[in-house]
């Protein structure tokens, strides 16, 4: 008799966990969103542009923003989940002289690249010649 009492206590312990279980899968509230893994690919053309290539998984929407030295965002762009690539060239010749922050970021993880914009001063001869 206390082996019988056992094994239904065994048998509706398992059938509660199971029944648990699957309705958790059944449930996409509870589900975790996926994060889409990405590579970039950022470089400056001698025109004053800057050029954002971006390579994702679909799956995952990935973010990309501009932000100056104050944290202020100039430019951002959604890649959507079912994107799987991105390019973009951007005008910075109007922006002022000083560091700028590039971010991707797929919700979990960012990658943040520094962009330097500096205008060079024209400089004075160093040797000066005269005729007399």
């Amino acid at each position: 008799m206390k082996t019988l009492i056992k094994s239904l206590a065994v048998a509706l312990t398992l059938g509660i966990v199971t029944s648990a279980a699957s309705f958790a899968d059944t449930n996409p509230g509870t589900r975790p969103t996926a994060a889409a893994a990405y590579k970039t690919g950022i470089y400056s053309t001698p025109y004053g542009q800057l050029n954002i290539a971006l390579d994702k998984e679909k799956g995952g929407a990935v973010d990309v923003r501009l932000k100056g030295a104050d944290g202020n965002v100039l430019y951002t762009q959604h890649v959507g989940k079912n994107e799987r690539n991105y390019r973009v060239r951007l005008n910075l010749s109007e922006l002022a002289d000083g560091v700028y922050q590039v971010e991707v970021s797929n919700g979990v993880e960012t990658t943040t690249q520094s962009v330097t914009i500096s205008t060079n001063q024209p400089s004075a001869p160093s040797r000066l010649i005269s005729i007399n």
